[in-house]
């Protein structure tokens, strides 16, 4: 009888140990390679819910996992040489967020799993996937609609700011995006009976010779795009509209956080803890990139800043306020 137990609990040893890694706990030590075209400053509260999102689906930093965190610091000239890093530091998989950083990623693999998040124009037109649906390659992820929802954007400034009649569009043109989101912001102008100039940005030197135009022109608001020179520089714009006294609308809620009247947007660290961290998951434990779908973005959030609409005098009409997903005070 003793013999057969014994029998039984090696059986039941050996059975366990032949489970595979995929249907159990994460338990191989993987390393997961973070390639940002933002600063890590401005990642920080998406960096954290990837790491929460990560966390909930048993991935421990220093037991079963290690990241690799890669920053441009607001130069995007040096993304290639970062998505170079990763590749030579054997990451299992890289998360490339923004335009330029799946590009770079793209640029020097085509093995290594990309989860591409923040992506502000269409992957399929810009090359990075076939499809939407069947992405095909090693890339896959989420996009961010930031382009398609501008117009979205520029209406929810028109009512928060009801006699708003000439707008500054700011934009990069080395960023794709931004140079489609032009087109887009037109067209809505026109719909809702307003003048839009779009000023061109070519790089951090070039902010203050523009701002000194848009003192000028006094035009009566500030439409900022998405981007890694935009958020690189957000403080400095921020800071440019309120001493201007210039309402100013923006893509993500930080820049709001960081003085700014109003934006509409993806909730990306609702996106960063729930969707990012389980494509990462489903990769590792063994879909291919090519078989995941990529995703469009369900959750938007309005955010609004009181203060800063009661130094420019501003009052945002209750019916919006009522709409918005987070109200500073």
């Amino acid at each position: 009888m003793r013999e057969r137990i014994v029998r039984f609990a090696l059986g039941a040893m050996l059975l366990a140990l032949s489970v595979p890694a995929a249907a159990q706990q994460p338990g191989k030590g993987y390393r997961i390679g973070f390639l940002s075209g933002f600063s890590q400053a401005w990642m920080a509260s998406n960096y954290a819910a990837f790491q929460q999102g990560l966390r909930e689906l048993g991935y421990v930093e220093g037991q079963n996992v290690i990241l690799e965190s890669r920053y441009v610091e607001g130069n995007v000239a040096l993304l290639p040489e970062l998505a170079a890093e990763l590749v030579r530091s054997k990451v299992d998989i890289i998360v490339a967020v923004s335009d330029p950083a799946v590009r770079a990623a793209k640029h020097v693999t085509t093995t290594i799993p990309i989860v591409m998040v923040n992506v502000g124009t269409d992957p399929v037109e810009t090359g990075m996937v076939e499809s939407l649906a069947r992405p095909g390659g090693n890339i896959t992820g989420l996009v961010g609609l930031g382009v398609e929802m501008a117009d979205k954007r520029l209406e929810l400034f028109k009512e928060a700011f009801p006699t708003l009649a000439r707008v500054a569009h700011l934009y990069d043109p080395a960023n794709q995006g931004n140079v489609i989101e032009v087109k887009v912001v037109q067209s809505a102008a026109h719909a809702l009976g307003l003048a839009v100039q779009a000023w061109e940005v070519r790089g951090t030197d070039a902010f203050e010779r523009v701002f000194a135009a848009l003192r000028e022109e006094r035009p009566d608001g500030l439409f900022v795009p998405g981007g890694p020179l935009m958020n690189a520089n957000v403080q400095r714009i921020v800071d440019f509209a309120l001493k201007s006294r210039l309402p100013s609308m923006y893509v993500s809620g930080a820049s709001v956080k960081a003085g700014g009247l109003i934006s509409y947007g993806s909730d990306t660290v609702y996106q960063y803890r729930h969707r990012v961290a389980s494509y990462v998951d489903k990769i590792l434990k063994g879909t291919r990139p090519a078989d995941l779908p990529v995703e469009q973005p369900t959750k938007f959030e309005l955010v609004i800043n009181l203060k800063t609409a009661k130094a420019l005098g501003i009052t945002v009409p209750p019916s919006l306020l009522l709409l918005a997903d987070e109200v500073i005070q």
